[in-house]
Order: structure tokens, then sequence, then C-alpha cells
């Protein structure tokens, strides 16, 4: 959960690089609350017709979590060096979906790359997420 918030604290951050884990953790818990929404909008009621299984909660949800996706998605082609520009490669039917899953399961460049330095190499990264400030 705390890998979530984080991307949803760098809501429009498309710089820099997001390891595999932060990507991943991301996907999940984005694919849980989607659910959930999804499940309110049918219990409430609160589908847009009789035929679609989803109404106004998931589609709240679904554009307040579209630019942190967008930018944590770009952060993780950086992480394996390649622009960000690649997630446009997804709009190849079959091919380009499987290339960029793919390349979401590499694990990211050793040390500095065009895009900064290595997430990994700061291994305290998620005990500073759970931090509290005091």
């Amino acid at each position: 959960m705390k890998w979530y918030l984080k991307v949803l604290k760098q809501y429009a951050d498309f710089s820099g690089r997001a390891r595999r884990t932060e990507y991943w953790m991301y996907v999940l818990f984005n694919i849980i609350f989607a659910i959930v929404a999804i499940i309110l909008d049918n219990v409430l009621g609160l589908k847009f017709t009789p035929e679609i299984p989803y109404g106004y909660i998931y589609f709240l949800y679904a554009i307040a979590t579209l630019i942190p996706g967008l930018a944590v998605s770009v952060r993780r082609l950086h992480d394996v060096d390649k622009s960000g520009w690649f997630i446009l490669i997804s709009l190849i039917p079959i091919i380009g979906g499987i290339w960029l899953l793919i390349l979401n399961a590499t694990e990211g460049t050793h040390g500095r790359n065009q895009y900064g330095e290595d997430p990994k190499g700061n291994f305290n990264e998620i005990n500073e997420i759970g931090q509290k400030q005091f």
C-alpha cells in the first residue's frame, strides 16, 4: 500500500525512475480498487445502463488515477533505459502489449542512466516512505 501511495504522491512526476516493485504494487492495488469501485457501482445501482457492469464511481476512480498510472509507467520505462514514448508501443495489436509487459518485468539498468540514479541504490527507500515526519 505504501508503494501505491508513493505513486499517488508523485501524481504527475514523469521524470526519474521507478523500480519494478513500485510499478507492480501500484498495478495490483489499482486493480483491487477498480474492482471495489465496480462492485460499489453495482450494489448502489449507479451503473450507466443495465448492460454495462460499471458506473460513476468506477469512472471517477479511473479518471483520478489515469495521470499517476501514466507517470509510473513512464518512470518504469526510464528504469529500463527507454523513453517514456515507448508506452505507445502498446497500440500495436497483441505484440505491443506483450513487448510492454516484458519491458515492465525486466530488471532496471544498474547504476545511473540518462534518466537518473538507480532507485535500488537507495535500499532504505521503502523505509523512508513509511517513516513519519516529526
